[in-house]
């Protein structure tokens, strides 16, 4: 075993270098999917993928971090803890469930401190058909310029125009203008891409390698950011599809604490598009598709948008102050890294619940 706070690490190369450690503890062969840059200290990046059970099993649950790079401390952590867990391994062998770990989808973004990947597109948005004109946000493009002013704190103005539109429209607004994708600003904020990205024809890869034997497939991809600090949302992560939202449920919901959706607005997320789950459908048209994105709280709302913001303006000014940089950067990782134990306590345990709940899922319908 590993200890809890002892599988969460405070970079990336140091979370890569575990969950490296981690597969050759369990016995794991990795397949290392080099990224074409360095890290901020100069690492090499990589997706790597670990299978932990028969390369052509039947019943395939994927375990993937760092879809928003800043967001892999969590998620590798939960992969490195999963990793040394000599309970869980044998909970899926038994079941005859077969365990993909996908550590850093986004490593790039992961070691830079940043939510992103290195073309500023947010992955989970990058999924849409590129041959076909973009969405529109026209929400967006109205805030676009009040989001990234040209200066950093933002002017008083520049605050009150914010406060204003919030007044006006509500916070929820607020959200899903900003959040929901955006395909026009190539600087901004939630910018969905003008073609595939590396993470997202890496990801493809991976899929077709290990996802095309499986008749069941179950997918919990981690995330941090929305919610009450602490609390996993158990997020639908499927295409509107009233089947699979009913799986979803049967296997991770409780009548106190059922799976939200995006969809009928019950979730703290807003509606998204260029959702990565369609790479499933794509890729592994053979399968039943039940997922879930596990997406653990850390700080209010509107401090994570203001930590957003924050990193959007830096990266559009690298001329900025070092001090104004370094107090971003730890502003980035406090919105998305409550780095406590009792936090990464509450990650685990919920993480592992709904992996033992993934298996039983997949082997009820043997």
């Amino acid at each position: 075993m590993i200890g809890v706070a002892e599988a969460f690490s405070p970079g990336y190369a140091e979370a890569r270098r575990k969950f490296l450690q981690g597969c050759v503890a369990a016995g794991l062969k990795v397949d290392t999917h080099p990224h074409p840059l360095k890290g901020r200290d100069g690492e090499a990046l990589a997706m790597d993928v670990a299978l932990d059970g028969p390369a052509d099993a039947k019943h395939l649950l994927i375990v993937t971090s760092a879809c928003h790079g800043i967001e892999g401390h969590c998620g590798s952590g939960v992969q490195v803890f999963a990793l040394h867990d000599a309970e869980w391994r044998d909970k899926a062998r038994a079941a005859g469930v077969a365990v993909l770990y996908v550590h850093a989808l986004n490593p790039h973004g992961f070691s830079h401190g940043r939510r992103v990947t290195q073309e500023n597109v947010d992955l989970n948005r990058n999924f849409v058909d590129y041959t076909q004109p973009l969405p529109v946000n026209e929400a967006y493009a109205g805030l676009h310029a009040l989001l990234l002013p040209t200066e950093w704190p933002p002017s008083p103005n520049n605050q009150a125009q914010i406060a204003a539109w919030i007044d006006t429209h509500g916070v929820a607004a607020y959200q899903a203008a900003i959040s929901g994708g955006q395909y026009q600003f190539d600087d901004g904020l939630f910018f969905g891409g003008k073609a595939p990205t590396w993470s997202n024809r890496t990801f493809r890869q991976v899929l077709r390698a290990h996802g095309q034997a499986a008749q069941r497939l179950a997918w919990i991809d981690l995330h941090t950011g929305l919610g009450p600090n602490g609390i996993g949302e158990r997020i639908f992560a499927c295409r509107d599809d009233r089947a699979a939202y009913a799986r979803a449920n049967a296997w991770w919901g409780t009548p106190e604490a059922p799976v939200t959706s995006i969809y009928d607005g019950s979730s703290t997320s807003a509606l998204l598009t260029g959702l990565m789950c369609t790479a499933m459908y794509e890729e592994c048209p053979q399968a039943e598709y039940t997922a879930i994105a596990l997406e653990y709280g850390t700080q209010p709302i509107l401090e994570v948008m203001g930590a957003l913001r924050a990193d959007h303006w830096l990266h559009a000014h690298p001329e900025a102050a070092p001090e104004l940089a370094d107090a971003i950067h730890a502003q980035m990782l406090e919105a998305f890294y409550t780095d406590t134990d009792a936090w990464k306590g509450q990650v685990i345990s919920q993480a592992r619940q709904a992996m033992f709940q993934a298996v039983d899922g997949l082997a009820a319908r043997s």
